[in-house]
């Protein structure tokens, strides 16, 4: 029956990303003024481009037709790992926080290495450029989990989870130091603005798009899923990790219903925050970027010493 209801929680995470999609896009519109799409709107282009019949470039090789359900494949993986409406699922105890940095970071490989099979100008600098971003992005991200696992004595994700309910409301300059720089890691990892546009194709500033330009049909399609499904796993890990109240601890219908709203409430939050910050800020220089990581970084390291200084003082 868990394992049963591990599988349903997985197929409801990954078919609720492109709703959270629709959603910061919804809202983004509102703030500038303009008409938004509907917020299914996403749904809509998935299926447009899988109906659509993907045009390949003679020089593409298998890594390129394969890459798309690789990258896919790592998302969706992820998603069976994080605690999303209930904790203790049997996926759950078999991976931990450093099992997701790696499939973050399977997928973002073979999406590099997509951008560069084809030799084009526009794939090498984008690949190039994201090399570079996840090269300062991960070790603010591990800082940070490192700092969650040196507080609840675990890299699991049930595990940190509980420790957190079981401690209460109470104020941690660790955690929110861990938070601050997971919330900058999220920005640079999704491609959001500050730090790439996802909605230009302007050559010179493309980062994520310049990789899968040559993509198109069904192979686009997997790779916007999986993108969709990476913007809400990084959602689901800072709402449920750091602020996990609401979680159901059982399969029980009245707790389940809880989790349920209660995770629905904070992704809209989180939601409302990224398309204000978005509207609030213009895009950075590429070669601004290392310092918006490095304080990231900077954070994520404070998260751990505070940690450390308090354990000391103990």
């Amino acid at each position: 029956m868990r394992w049963l209801f591990a599988l349903f929680e997985t197929l409801i995470f990954i078919g609720s990303a492109p709703l959270l999609a629709g959603w910061i896009k919804w809202v983004k519109c509102r703030l500038q003024n303009r008409k938004a799409p509907s917020v299914l709107q996403p749904y809509r282009n998935l299926f447009k481009l899988f109906t659509k019949t993907p045009v390949v470039a003679e020089q593409a090789s298998w890594l390129f037709l394969a890459a798309p359900y690789v990258i896919c494949a790592s998302m969706i993986l992820s998603a069976a790992i994080v605690p999303f409406i209930a904790a203790h699922l049997p996926t759950a105890e078999v991976a931990d926080l450093i099992v997701l940095v790696g499939f973050f970071a399977l997928g973002r490989f073979f999406l590099a290495l997509a951008g560069m099979d084809l030799g084009t100008a526009f794939g090498g600098m984008g690949s190039s450029r994201e090399m570079t971003i996840s090269a300062l992005a991960e070790p603010a991200m591990l800082m940070a989990v490192f700092t969650l696992a040196m507080s609840a004595s675990t890299t699991n994700l049930s595990n940190v989870t509980d420790y957190v309910l079981n401690s209460g409301l109470v104020l941690r300059p660790s955690f929110i130091f861990a938070l601050g720089g997971m919330l900058l890691v999220t920005i640079a990892e999704n491609g959001r603005i500050p730090v790439d546009n996802p909605a230009t194709h302007l050559e010179l500033t493309m980062i994520h798009e310049a990789m899968i330009l040559e993509y198109s049909g069904k192979y686009l399609a997997f790779i916007e899923w999986a993108s969709q499904i990476r913007l809400m796993l990084y959602g689901v890990v800072i709402c449920n990790v750091f602020l996990p109240w609401g979680i159901a601890d059982e399969l029980t219908l009245p707790a389940l219903k809880y989790s349920a709203l209660a995770i629905a409430g904070k992704l809209m939050v989180l939601g409302i925050l990224l398309p204000v910050c978005e509207t609030a800020f213009a895009k950075m220089r590429v070669f601004r970027i290392q310092e918006f990581l490095g304080f990231a970084y900077l954070l994520s390291l404070l998260g751990m010493l505070s940690h450390i200084i308090l354990e000391v003082d103990k």
